[in-house]
């Protein structure tokens, strides 16, 4: 049986290399090798950037809590007023 599952895999290996080998010969193989380790570095360039995103969406919420806070800080103050003192305009002339 061990004999067996080496003749089995001594097979796959010779023809892999055949196949890499062919492969290799064939024509624009070059510009697919180039176009696969291009994709590569983009990949990771690409990746570097999103890392960034993160942080950039914690800031942001934080930044809108604030602003959410405040809006309704300003909203309850306006409520507090009284109508009478909230009035502006032209003060009453006496006779």
């Amino acid at each position: 049986m061990a004999d067996r599952n080496k003749d089995l895999l001594g097979m796959l290996s010779d023809l892999s290399e055949g196949a890499v080998q062919r492969l290799s010969e064939a024509p624009g193989a070059d510009r697919a090798l180039q176009a696969l380790k291009g994709l590569g570095e983009k990949v990771d360039d690409l990746q570097r950037r999103t890392r960034g995103f993160e942080e950039l969406e914690k800031r942001l919420s934080a930044l809108e809590k604030r602003v959410d806070g405040m809006a309704k800080d300003k909203s309850h103050a306006k409520a507090s007023v009284p109508r009478s003192s909230a009035k502006s305009g032209p003060a009453a002339k006496k006779p």
